[in-house]
């Protein structure tokens, strides 16, 4: 403890951490030698460290690590990993704080390990929220940018929908719609398929905004629809197979019953839903039109051809109108589970509800953690699932809509701060590799002119 004069100086986040320990005093003169030991030692269990390091780099050779291996660290050795940034639980944070003092808070609440009695250590335990509150003090603040036309648009945080919530910040939203007025429309962006974007927006995203959805708008593309209904695998770098350049309903009919689950699911969430069918060169009017029935025939309020890539806004507008007559809608929100059911129960709801499957089996690991955020009180939260964005189960070769199926739940974590769990679901990585053939590939500069190339 510092002194200030003659006087020892106990900061502010020093006098939270002994109002935690049940220790209402703000003099350290006046601490006992049992308060002073108990307020000054940790009594961190190594093998309950949760917190990783994150870079912003794909590096699959760093997702697990060794620690500790330096002559100065007294062989305090241990296995840990990093995680992509946009994985992390300050990128989550930021993305669903709706203040900086909520933030801040959020921060404060972060559990890094469990000490030596399995009572949870915090980021204020370690005495590091004001200075990361700091760091982030501009990173709060959303970008304004404009879209070609000159329409403004907000970007904000990037949590990944597979590995993380997948929303971007409810500050965004709240300025957005500040901007539009009480009759405006602010369209925000829930990554990957509805299962795993929207669903964290309407059960994660919400609750914590208190906003609520006027409208669901879906995206379909032929070509997605006729690969779930048993097309050639797409790879990166390589021409794409005959069938998504040529006329075939069969493929495609198979294939949109992945839309007509996401249209259902969307459904169960009370709000009405239009499919926006974002159209590439060579779909046939066939085609889109057999798209725009299977969407009509799940429940979809209407299904609309977007030709935006090519006419600009004008190519949306049709998009536009069917929008604004589905939010004029009544509609019956409601979230997919109440946050007093068991976490197990939790999970198996949405799994049930938004993936189609039958069931959901655990590790030992799985299983105790689960058993351990319950004793410690955080079974109460959310739950944001970490799984593959290329199937509603767990098998990235399963497309279209199948049933039947398990969740493998290998492992949970817990965001407390961010305020969910987040389960990682079959092999399902917070570390992504390179691919066969990476984008660095393209990316070059002209050394006379410092013009980058390859990025566009």
């Amino acid at each position: 403890v510092q002194k200030r004069g003659e006087k020892p100086y106990l900061s502010p986040i020093m006098i939270r951490r002994l109002k935690r320990l049940g220790i209402d005093k703000e003099d350290a003169d006046a601490l006992t030698a049992e308060e002073k030991a108990r307020f000054v030692r940790l009594d961190i269990d190594p093998s309950t460290i949760t917190w990783r390091r994150v870079i912003d780099t794909n590096d699959r050779f760093i997702r697990k690590i060794v620690v500790g291996c330096g002559p100065k660290e007294k062989e305090k050795i241990r296995y840990t990993g990093f995680d992509i940034t946009v994985a992390s639980e300050i990128m989550a944070i930021l993305a669903l704080a709706t203040s900086l003092d909520d933030m801040r808070e959020r921060f404060s609440r972060m559990v890094v390990s469990l000490d030596k009695k399995g009572g949870p250590v915090t980021a204020d335990d370690l005495g590091v929220t004001g200075a990361l509150t700091v760091l982030m003090k501009e990173a709060i603040k959303p970008n304004l940018m404009q879209t070609l036309e000159q329409t403004p648009m907000i970007v904000h945080a990037g949590p990944f929908a597979n590995i993380a919530h997948g929303n971007s910040s409810i500050i965004a939203d709240q300025i957005g719609l500040r901007m539009v007025g009480p009759d405006g429309f602010v369209v925000t962006e829930a990554g990957f398929g509805a299962d795993i974007g929207m669903e964290k927006f309407m059960n994660i995203k919400c609750r914590y905004s208190g906003l609520k959805p006027n409208a669901v708008v879906l995206v379909a593309t032929v070509r997605a629809l006729k690969m779930h209904g048993g097309g050639p695998k797409v790879i990166a770098g390589l021409p794409l197979a005959k069938e998504y350049r040529e006329e075939n309903l069969d493929l495609l009919d198979k294939g949109a019953c992945n839309m007509q689950h996401m249209v259902k699911l969307a459904l169960k969430f009370g709000v009405p839903v239009v499919v926006a069918v974002n159209k590439f060169p060579t779909d046939t009017e066939a085609e889109l039109k057999l798209v725009r029935a299977k969407a009509i025939e799940a429940g979809a309020d209407d299904a609309v051809v977007a030709d935006h890539w090519r006419d600009g806004g004008l190519g949306a507008k049709a998009l536009g109108e069917a929008v604004v007559k589905a939010s004029a809608k009544e509609s019956d929100f409601k979230f997919l589970y109440d946050l007093e059911m068991s976490i197990k129960d939790k999970i198996q709801v949405i799994v049930k509800e938004a993936y189609g499957g039958k069931g959901v089996s655990y590790s030992k690991l799985a299983e105790k953690q689960i058993a351990n955020y319950t004793k410690l009180g955080f079974d109460n939260l959310p739950i944001c699932m970490a799984k593959t964005q290329y199937s509603l189960s767990s098998n990235p070769e399963l497309k279209g809509a199948p049933t039947g199926f398990t969740i493998p739940i290998k492992e949970v974590r817990a965001s407390v701060g961010a305020g969910f769990l987040y389960p990682l679901v079959g092999e399902m990585s917070t570390m992504p590799g390179l691919g066969t053939r990476p984008a660095f590939y393209d990316i070059d500069i002209d050394t006379k002119t410092g013009k980058v190339i390859g990025l566009s």
